[in-house]
């Protein structure tokens, strides 16, 4: 297996799938989760290729992305089997993927899938997630901040779920970038509501 052209095939896919995506799950997004599952890997001692590959394909299938998600799953292991990929490792990746998810509080049952899921994470938290966030919620339609309600706007979202990941990392260097990214995103908000001129303090909620 020549891993160059691989990754060619694979990129080529994700790019056919996401590039038009404006919702903060594109290729780019795609592109750095493979990046840092790639690094994390390095560090906790796995399997960098397949790490990378996961993290490539990781949105692959994901419902809120895809209109029909069993069928894009089934597009995932084509790609994978034509890439002559063993049906063991389409398993692992498969099953790395499965368990990324925040929404579905899944636990990853692998190293692989500890990794790939603290890549994705990674990108929703610090400077990148703050920029993904806000892009995601003006693609759904959601108002950046709404003092009346604790959900639907965007600033309610790091309350609801990026503040809470840097707590559910699973291995020790992806936990070492997760605390850098969230202290950039704790003093973000503690900004945003200075600027709001809100009594509100985020220490009050024991993210400081």
């Amino acid at each position: 297996m020549n891993k160059n052209i691989v990754r060619d095939e694979i990129r080529k896919f994700v790019k056919a799938k996401f590039g038009k995506d404006s919702t903060g799950h594109d290729f780019e997004h795609m592109a750095r989760v493979a990046r840092w599952a790639d690094k994390i890997a390095e560090d906790e001692g796995a399997d960098r290729f397949l790490c990378e590959v996961a993290g490539w394909l990781h949105d692959v299938g994901d419902p809120k992305l895809f209109v029909n998600p069993e069928t894009a799953m089934a597009e995932r292991t084509q790609l994978l089997q034509g890439l002559l990929f063993t049906d063991e490792n389409i398993d692992h990746i498969n099953g790395a993927i499965e368990t990324v998810s925040f929404s579905k509080g899944k636990k990853p049952m692998t190293l692989m899938g500890e990794i790939v899921q603290d890549a994705d994470r990674l990108d929703a938290i610090g400077a990148v997630g703050i920029a993904r966030t806000f892009a995601y919620g003006g693609a759904r339609d959601q108002p950046v901040y709404n003092p009346d309600d604790k959900k639907g706007h965007s600033i309610g979202h790091f309350e609801e779920k990026l503040l809470k990941l840097c707590e559910l990392m699973n291995t020790d260097s992806g936990k070492l970038e997760a605390e850098h990214r969230h202290a950039f995103m704790v003093e973000f908000l503690k900004e945003f509501n200075r600027e709001q001129n809100k009594k509100y303090s985020i220490e009050e909620n024991g993210y400081d």
